[in-house]
Order: structure tokens, then sequence, then C-alpha cells
């Protein structure tokens, strides 16, 4: 036990009288002390302070001579007392007046200084008991001196610290601490010494033998008698089990994977998952047939006469183990059709647009459940007991409704649970109506991209064509890639393959405008460069109305009465042409520039194609890779090629199989077009 430190004082601030405990406590023993003035143990800029201007004193006397005889006292109350080593120690300090007479039988008045570190409590009354409460109080609680050295703690702090180097009497915050970011708390810990001013809920993470703890930090200034900085309080509160704390992390993880993937079902299924176990034991979230455009449509008329809507389980999910597809508590797997009983709590939901809250499930008879006999049973067989349900509806449209239950949780669920799932079904809601329109965006431009393509591709009876278009899984299948084949007058056929700049339904358009007014030029028999500077020169004039920044095209006219072939090239790679022993050649072609750019620089470049010639025109996409360039692709292609179409060998199957060698089952990267031609001898 600390023993109580005293001194004792003259009126003319000289030291009298000394104990024991004082020179443990100061390092000075009574003959090196005696005589000397009490300010050899105050700090160097202590300006005397006057202990009638303290807390708690005792002195008796009030007039100015009494307070001239105390000014060399330290103040009543918490101050620094400098130690004969240098080092500084952070004391309480009381001072009593003593009086007493002379020889002369006069009074003569001196002073009782008591002090004792903050590391040790009141010996005696209530301040004893403080220090007990605050000891035990279960928040961890420090004290720092200047240095920023811990001078205090109590239990919670030391038991906090149990595996972490952070308290402990001592330990200075200018030392390296593996796992605490120290500067961060020191340049804290510094601005309260500088201003004062305390802060509030800091959030810290101890980083220790692979374990992670979340503290909240607050820190306050620890002040002496006279109003001087002393040094720094810390209360800590670790957080890193806390159910607030889990909620909070839940609504942060919820905001970053919510809609992320613009899925439909894929949003619906995160939901469900996000919710558990931190809210609920099992979720589920059934969607109406509109939010899932392109499924097989449920039986409305059925429905209809049953007055019994029809919702699509979106997603599913709870705490029991599902490695072997045991799912106890739902009644139908993620697609599948799910009913809605009148009068249950789903439909109570669905026209009131208000969630449904049952903290205590009611199982008893007379209820909704007589009504649904398999939720019943399922109910009963899990033992749920606790139920919230929730409309998922954004921009006016319920599209849908998610069901918690609680089965293992015996903890019914409460208002702020409901307030949690009400944000998360908000969030997944608006989620979920971003997705469907993102759908629908996507299947018109799908739908507006296969009717722009040609749907009855043929050839002539000298030239066998086939085809094959391969969307891009990246752009949702939507670009801007054609080809066509277009008979001319005198047996002849034109054929051509493009690429517009960009994906979307804007590329898709311009594509359909770009095929359209190729094959009305096409109509005019103009030469190959001429029908490319035509075009070039219509795009330029009319950019607002074609929505892209241009266009690669490649444009080929097949005369079968002379067995020519003339060609002209819009920025586009050149064709591959397998002749009839086999061998592949990629022909230079005068470059150009591409469709758009308005400056008509394109030249014609005639082949003689004899029977037995295949042709390949083909878009960038079939053979440029993140990881390969166009020269690669081409020498790829040309092995493609002369694999297969050995003679015999239908066009359709060369089709597939260098689709099959280039790409395989891998997702294309960008969107690919590829247009064959076979001279028939």
């Amino acid at each position: 036990m600390t023993k109580l430190s005293q001194a004792v004082v003259d009126a003319a601030g000289l030291v009298i009288g000394w104990t024991e405990a004082a020179e443990e406590l100061t390092g000075y023993p009574a003959a090196d002390i005696l005589g000397r003035p009490i300010s050899t143990l105050l700090p160097s800029d202590d300006p005397d302070p006057d202990p009638g201007h303290g807390h708690g004193h005792g002195h008796g006397h009030g007039d100015g001579d009494g307070e001239r005889r105390g000014t060399h006292l330290p103040r009543t109350g918490l101050t620094e007392v400098r130690r004969r080593d240098g080092e500084v120690a952070i004391v309480r300090v009381k001072a009593a007046a003593l009086t007493h007479g002379d020889h002369a039988g006069s009074q003569k008045e001196s002073w009782l200084v008591s002090a004792i570190p903050v590391t040790t409590g009141l010996p005696t009354g209530n301040g004893a008991l403080l220090e007990s409460l605050i000891s035990s109080f279960p928040v961890a609680m420090a004290i720092w001196d200047k240095d920023l050295r811990c001078v205090w703690l109590n239990e919670a702090a030391e038991q906090l610290s149990d595996g972490y180097p952070y308290y402990r009497v001592g330990r200075s915050l200018t030392e390296v601490i593996e796992g605490i970011d120290t500067e961060a708390v020191q340049d804290a810990m510094r601005k309260v010494l500088a201003d004062g001013r305390p802060v509030i809920d800091r959030e810290a993470r101890w980083f220790h033998r692979s374990q992670e703890r979340t503290l909240s930090i607050s820190l306050f200034p620890l002040e002496g008698a006279d109003g001087r900085p002393l040094g720094v309080r810390s209360v800590a509160l670790d957080f890193s089990n806390s159910k607030a704390r889990d909620r909070l992390e839940l609504l942060r993880e919820a905001s970053v994977r919510l809609g992320s993937t613009l899925d439909v079902m894929t949003t619906a299924q995160e939901l469900a998952e996000l919710a558990i176990p931190v809210l609920a034991d099992y979720v589920t979230v059934d969607l109406a047939e509109a939010m899932l455009p392109g499924t097989e449509p449920l039986q409305r008329q059925a429905a209809a006469e049953a007055g019994v809507p029809l919702f699509r389980r979106g997603g599913v999910a709870m705490v029991h183990d599902e490695l072997h597809g045991d799912m106890p508590e739902s009644l139908w797997r993620r697609e599948k059709a799910v009913s809605v009983p009148p009068g249950s709590p789903f439909m109570e939901v669905l026209h009131s647009r208000r969630p449904h809250f049952e903290p205590v499930l009611d199982t008893s008879s007379s209820t909704w459940l007589d009504l649904d006999p398999d939720r019943a049973r399922i109910i009963h067989a899990t033992g749920m007991h606790s139920l919230i349900v929730i409309p998922l509806e954004a921009r006016g449209d319920v599209l849908g409704v998610a069901v918690f239950g609680r089965t293992s949780n015996p903890a019914p669920f409460t208002r702020d649970d409901l307030l949690l799932a009400e944000e998360l079904v908000t969030r997944a809601a608006l989620s979920l109506d971003n997705a469907r329109q993102y759908t629908r965006e996507r299947l018109t431009a799908l739908a507006l991209q296969r009717d722009l393509l040609p749907h009855d591709l043929c050839g002539t009876g000298t030239v066998e064509v086939a085809s094959r278009y391969l969307p891009s899984d990246r752009h949702e299948g939507v670009g801007g890639d054609w080809y066509d084949a277009i008979h001319l007058p005198g047996g002849r056929i034109a054929l051509v393959v493009g690429d517009v700049t960009g994906h979307g339904i804007n590329a898709a358009a311009t594509m359909g405008r770009l095929r359209t007014a190729m094959r009305t030029l096409a109509y005019l028999d103009l030469p190959p460069d001429e029908l490319l500077t035509h075009l070039d020169h219509l795009m330029a004039r009319d950019a607002r109305g074609f929505d892209a920044a241009g266009a690669t095209c490649l444009y080929a006219v097949y005369d079968p009465r002379t067995g020519r072939c003339t060609m002209a090239a819009a920025g586009h790679p050149p064709p591959a042409i397998v002749t009839p022993s086999g061998d592949v050649t990629f022909p230079s072609l005068p470059a150009g520039t591409p469709i758009g750019v308005g400056l008509g620089t394109f030249q014609s470049r005639d082949l003689h194609l004899p029977a037995g010639t295949l042709l390949a025109l083909y878009t960038d996409g079939l053979i440029e890779t993140r990881q390969a360039g166009l020269d690669a692709g081409m020498a790829r292609l040309g092995d493609a090629l002369a694999r297969a179409a050995p003679r015999g060998t239908s066009l359709e199957r060369v089709c597939a199989s260098v689709i099959g060698s280039l790409v395989g089952d891998a997702p294309a990267e960008d969107d690919i077009a590829l247009l064959m031609a076979c001279v028939r001898a």
C-alpha cells in the first residue's frame, strides 16, 4: 500500500518537515530538502500558485496576509511534482494550516502538505469509495501524463490489455506498438493537451495475433488545480462483438453488395443472405412476375380464378446447414412459383403497403394459418416464433415481399429489428427496380438488334453463305456488329461486315441505320469505294442521327461471270481467303478511314476467286483479345480455317468450327460477327 507523503512548509515557503514517504515519492532525502523552498519540487514553469485559490483546502485565513504567506504552496487538488531524477509525477495534493506558538509566546503559521500519486486511491473517506468504483467500472479508463506515458489504469483497462500491449503503467505512446497506430493516438492526445477540447467516440482498431478489436475511444483533458494541463484521461469501450456494430457493418455491406450486378435474382438473393444471422434466422424474397421478364409465364388464369396471386422466389437463406439442400423452412426453391393465400400477412402487406410486425407469432387455431396448412406445418416443425413481412416497394410499384423469421434465436423481433429490416428492404427495392429497368432496356435493345440483323440470309446459285453472331457477355449481348448479303443484278452478290463503335441500344440503332443506308447505296450499283465514300459523308453530316463515333466496314462484290471480287475497307481487318488447295491468305487492302470521319479516302481492289474458294469476313472481336493483338489473332484464324475447311465440309460446320476454335466456351470479350461465302464449282 502506498504511503501518504507529507511535508511541513513554513510561512516563507521553506520545507521544515519531511517524511519517509515523501522521500520515496520525490527521491529527495530529508537532508537535501529541509530548508529549501517547496518550489524546488514544482515544475520550473510553475508560477508559485496560491492555495487560497485551490479547491478543498482549509488554512482558515481569508485576509491578504494569509494569502501572501501561502503563495509558495502548491494548490490543493491535482498537480505535478518534479522528482530528483527529473521525472514528473502527477499527484493529489491537500494543504492544511498549522498554528503553533514559539518561545516568545507569539503564534506562528505553517502548512501540512499531503500528497499521493494518482496511481493509488485516497486512503480514507469517500475518495477511497470513489476510487474503488472507478477501478471496477466495466469501461477501460486510463490517465496519461504530458509525455503520453500511462500513469494509471483501472481493472477494465488491464483486462482489455490482456494479450494487447496498449495499456500498461509506464508505457509511453511514443514507443512503436505492433498492431496499433500509435502516431494517430499521439496526434489526438496532443491536440487535447493543446486546446483542452475533448475527443468523443473516436474509432480505433487493434490487430494482434490474428485478432482484431474495435474500440470507441474518448479523450478528455486532465487539468491541475491551477487550470494547467497535466495529461489526458482516456475512456475506451470495446464493441468488437457488439450488436450495434454488427448492424452498422450489415448496413455498410448492404450499400456495397446490393444491386452490384444489376441482376434481379442476384439482388434478391443478396438481400436474403445479408440478413442472416445478424437480423433473422430465415429470409425469403418473393418477386412479382413483372420483375422477371423472359421467364416462363405463371399460370395467371388459374391464379385469378382462385383469387391467389403468384410470385416467384427470388432469394432464400437460413442459418441451417444447406450443404445437402436442407432448407426446412422453405416450401419453394428459387425461381419456383410461390402462392400468396388470401387473408395472410403477405396479402395484407401487398394491399396496405405497410409492414407486418408480429414479435410473437400466433400459431393457435382460428388464425390465417388455418387457410395455409403447408406454411403452418413448416412453422410448427421449425419452431418459428417471430415474424416480419415487408413490401418491396420502389417508385410507387410493389415489386414483391420480403419475409424475416426467427427459429434458432429465441429472442423475438424488436422495433429496432423492424427498422433495420425496413432499411435493408428499402435499399434492396431500389436496387431491384434499377435492375428491372436495366433488364427491360437490355431486352429492348436485344430485340432491336435481332430485328435489325438479317433473318433470311441466303446466297445465290453460285455463292453459298453462312453466318454467326456471338454477343459479348461483358455488354449483355447488345452491340453494333452486323453482317449482310445483298443480291445485285446479273447474279452478283455483295457481302458486308461492319462494327459500330460502342455498345448498347445506341450502337444497335446506329448499326440498323448504317445497314439500311448501305443496302440503299448498294442498289444504286455503286463500286465498293464509291459506296463507302457516300456512306462516310452521310454519317459525317448526320452525326446526331447516328449517335456513334464511327464504324469500320468491309464491302465486297462478287461477279460469278468473271470470277472477280471487288472489295474496299473502311478501317476494317482484311478478309481471309481459303484457296481450293487449302492455303489461307489475308489480302492486303487499302486500309481506309473509319465511316463517319468524313474524309472519304477509300480504294477498291480486285481479286480473282476461282470455284471452291472460301471467303471469310469478320469483326475484330473474333481475332483480338486482351492477351493477343490483331496479327496473332489473324494467325489463329488462319490455322482454324485451314483445319475446318477441307473439301466436302458444309459451310455451316466451318462457321461453327471456327467459332469453337477461337472462342470455345469462354465468354466473348467483344461482339463477334462472322460471314462466310463459298464459290461453288
